[in-house]
């Protein structure tokens, strides 16, 4: 069912139509207006014509724009690309664009969205998990810059999130589990009962059960977005949706962005929970239970190989930086977040080195 944000969750494309006639009216969008659907060329072969179709029941035109699939191509280059798309088609405010795909298209795709003409509505059609459960809710967009995640970027939020879980059943396990680690984030930053909720239907979630898949989508996707109502950018509340972030996205930016985000914020959140630990939050019960859920679930739990020095250095260019300080997300216990700016480069580099699997390996 749509919510009051617009948010519609279901297993097809069926009711897309219908739905955005809804919207177009509500936003006071002409009936003939146009939209551009944007898409990587992992999910357009799957996926495009099926909503283009639907589409083409509403607007007076539906295009398609493909952009090279993978976190490399999510740069100002690949906006360019879409502005220089959409002026060659005379595109213009009353227009619309659609994000069909992942995290890196829904953010491309918003960004291009915000700054086309100041401003054109779009919709986000979320495919993976990551981005049925994180990315595609809050109204962040942006792309990366000179290596680091997301550092250009805009608020722009999207006139309909709508999910079809079925997608998932052409998304590759590895992505699944890069998903996970989003939800599994969310669980532990705002929910004790979602949290040992998902470790209750471990089995369902790892089988794609759609009886349990959908309530999971639902449930992490309503705790986001009640958070980001309180807090649309990101002044107070909603800087906790960052546990696992800090670390996370340094790892990304060592591996040079070949491991999965949500992976490597499975690995930000195991270290973070290890700091907790230290600072006394935390039971020794506790910090390994989270560690053996990430493995249960397909994430990592080790990054062999990293440098530690530098995964601390990386830290510093982290975009949750105030006055010189990192703001870095603890968990107080299972379920409840603090942001905290005392978190001292010799805590960082505990969590750090916990998560390092040469260093276990040497101490061992």
């Amino acid at each position: 069912m749509e919510n009051r944000n617009r948010h519609f969750f279901g297993s097809d494309f069926v009711r897309l139509p219908e739905i955005l006639k809804d919207v177009l009216k509500e936003e006071g969008l002409k009936a003939g207006c146009r939209i551009c659907i944007i898409a990587d060329s992992n999910t357009a072969p799957l996926y495009a014509e099926d909503v283009k179709t639907c589409l083409s029941s509403v607007f007076s035109e539906t295009d398609l724009f493909v952009i090279p699939a993978g976190e490399e191509n999510k740069t100002l280059d690949s906006v360019k690309s879409i502005y220089a798309f959409l002026v060659e088609r005379h595109y213009d405010r009353h227009d619309m664009l659609a994000a069909l795909g992942g995290g890196v298209i829904g953010d491309m795709t918003g960004f291009a969205a915000a700054t086309y003409m100041r401003g054109i509505p779009f919709i986000q059609i979320p495919t993976t998990l990551l981005a049925q459960v994180d990315s595609s809710i809050g109204g962040k967009t942006g792309v990366d810059f000179d290596g680091y995640k997301n550092m250009v970027g805009a608020f722009h939020l999207p006139k309909l999130i709508y999910v079809n879980a079925d997608t998932l059943k052409t998304l590759p396990e590895e992505q699944f589990a890069s998903g996970m680690g989003e939800v599994l984030k969310t669980a532990l930053l705002a929910d004790e009962d979602f949290y040992s909720w998902l470790l209750s239907n471990m089995d369902g979630i790892i089988g794609y059960d759609p009886d349990v898949i959908l309530p999971m989508i639902r449930k992490t996707a309503s705790i986001k977005e009640r958070i980001v109502e309180r807090d649309p950018t990101e002044k107070g509340e909603r800087v906790l949706l960052n546990l696992g972030h800090t670390i996370g996205h340094a790892i990304e930016k060592y591996m040079d962005f070949k491991m999965l985000h949500g992976k490597c914020v499975a690995l930000g959140v195991i270290a973070a929970a290890r700091i907790s630990f230290e600072r006394g939050y935390l039971s020794t019960e506790e910090l390994f239970e989270i560690r053996d859920v990430c493995a249960a679930f397909g994430l990592p739990i080790f990054a062999d190989g990293i440098d530690d020095h530098k995964i601390l250095a990386l830290t510093k260019s982290d975009k949750k930086m105030s006055g010189g300080k990192i703001r870095f997300i603890l968990l107080k216990s299972i379920g409840r977040a603090e942001a905290e700016d005392d978190v001292s480069d010799s805590e960082l580099l505990s969590g750090i080195k916990f998560i390092n699997g040469d260093e276990i390996a040497y101490e061992e």
